[in-house]
């Protein structure tokens, strides 16, 4: 069903900005398609839903475009009994429907004065919640999340529809950063909220059953930009770190981040259910960290993996694009924390010199030791690009390897287990491609336990798939009963 005409390469925003026109160019059809054409085969035995999120702008922006700006839209791949089927849908925030109601777009974004801007979350942040960033699963849904906090949306994980705007039986009463984390032993949720006021971070935990029934304020010296979190058996992880709004810029309605050399990263140890004043801070080097792998604890010690960036600022003093495309240009490493909860003391290392990011481990060993973490290869391309997938084994420091390919582009690439596993990396790896020669999207499907094989499977799909933001795998025994 088409939602909006198809954008112009010719308009005056396509032409100056990369992240409208080719791989990143968005798509203004909602299709399902079922039996796929396969190259290779589809293991019998990969049963579930890959599903993908990124920015989709249904109508053309209002001034200079952002990545971040863009509506989400999601994604998926069904797999079962040696088939794949494709959807693709809209996430029907308010402001989507807002917007479609118009005919246009009505919130100009980051990069623009937000001056005329209706305010759309309890915050009274002046900008779009679009829920584009990341996509968890939790209690029978699929949560869609914004990363400067907003309303969490449910989505059906059958037919990707709207649900509406999760508030947990009423019990959730701020809003919900990005990237929460799910305990698939114990069923909860873990999440958090921040912004530009007081209090400027909080911490809340969601039950088996849905309800949100613990929150706590968490307090810091100012406003900041937290991204991810962690868990491990008997903590959270939230981080203080330096990189925030320049305040002058804010009051004047200008987004400028300020990346503050002077300042400690600073992390909060706080029990699961744990009160405010309960929190640890620990200390380390001042960096910028967009994703956690993993956290578990060793002894007294809490061990935390993250993609560690040092240089998180617009690099140079250009043009508004210039800056975007300068900050959105990652230059991440692999970097582990310990922090010692009977001594207070911080231990850290850098343990890998290569550009890697968005991690993806086993999720039901979220919180606990894992072994393996499957990061993106970043390209050395002027605009974000995945080219390809490094295994790192967390214990003994090794990696593999596997490069989607000469201009072909790859996505955030979950884990999936196999049915009986026996080993940490007894699964499978699913990630969009797009084949920037061809123009036309795949998905691969990569024996977890030897990449650099490449492909025991490629799923060639209807509809090219732009480059976006983040995935999630849900396990087919998980689902609940629905269409197959």
């Amino acid at each position: 069903m088409a939602i909006s005409q198809e954008l112009s390469a010719s308009v005056e925003h396509a032409e100056d900005n990369p992240y409208l026109v080719g791989v990143y160019a968005p798509v203004h059809t909602e299709i399902t398609a079922d039996d796929l054409e396969i190259v290779g085969t589809i293991p019998k035995d990969l049963d579930g839903v890959f599903v993908r999120t990124g920015p989709n702008p249904q109508y053309e922006p209002q001034g200079r475009y952002h990545w971040f700006d863009g509506d989400g839209m999601l994604h998926a791949i069904r797999f079962a009994d040696g088939r794949a089927s494709y959807r693709n849908r809209w996430v029907r925030t308010k402001a989507f429907q807002k917007e479609a109601r118009a005919g246009r777009t009505l919130w100009t974004g980051v990069m623009e004065h937000p001056g005329g801007n209706e305010a759309v979350n309890r915050k009274g942040l002046p900008l779009k919640d679009t829920a584009n960033t990341s996509v968890h699963y939790h209690n029978g849904k699929v949560l869609a999340l914004w990363y400067l906090a907003g309303e969490p949306y449910a989505v059906d994980p059958h037919t990707l529809d709207t649900i509406g705007v999760e508030t947990f039986d009423g019990t959730l009463q701020c809003d919900m950063s990005a990237h929460a984390k799910v305990d698939e032993r114990t069923g909860e949720l873990f999440f958090f909220d921040y912004g530009p006021r007081p209090p400027y971070l909080r911490y809340g935990v969601v039950d088996a059953g849905g309800r949100v029934t613990h929150c706590v304020d968490i307090d810091l010296p100012g406003a900041r930009m937290p991204h991810d979190m962690a868990i491990t058996d008997s903590y959270a992880i939230l981080m203080d770190l330096p990189l925030y709004r320049d305040p002058e810029a804010a009051r004047e309605g200008r987004h400028k981040i300020i990346f503050d050399r002077e300042l400690p990263s600073r992390f909060a140890v706080i029990p699961r259910r744990g009160t405010g004043s309960e929190v640890r801070w620990f200390e380390a080097s001042p960096c910028y960290i967009y994703h956690i792998i993993n956290a578990f604890e060793d002894g007294p010690e809490v061990v935390l993996d993250v993609c560690s960036v040092s240089r998180p600022q617009p690099i140079g003093s250009g043009n508004p694009l210039a800056r975007m495309l300068s900050y959105l240009r990652l230059d991440a490493h692999l970097h582990r924390y310990r922090f010692n909860v009977r001594t207070g003391g911080t231990r850290e290392e850098r343990r890998d010199d290569d550009n890697t990011e968005f991690p993806a481990i086993p999720t039901h060993l979220t919180g606990r030791r894992s072994r393996y973490a499957y990061n993106v290869h970043i390209s050395p391309k002027e605009t974000l690009l995945f080219d390809g997938l490094v295994k790192y084994d967390l214990t003994t420091g090794t990696s593999e390897r596997y490069a989607f390919g000469e201009g072909r582009w790859g996505s955030e690439t979950p884990f999936a287990l196999r049915p009986g596993a026996v080993a940490e990396d007894d699964g499978y790896l699913v990630s969009f491609v797009q084949d920037e020669r061809e123009g036309r999207s795949e998905v691969v499907i990569l024996d977890a336990g030897d990449i650099a094989a490449g492909p025991v499977g490629r799923v060639l799909l209807p509809q090219r798939v732009p480059i976006g933001f983040h995935a999630t795998w849900v396990r087919g025994d998980q689902l609940p009963k629905g269409p197959s």
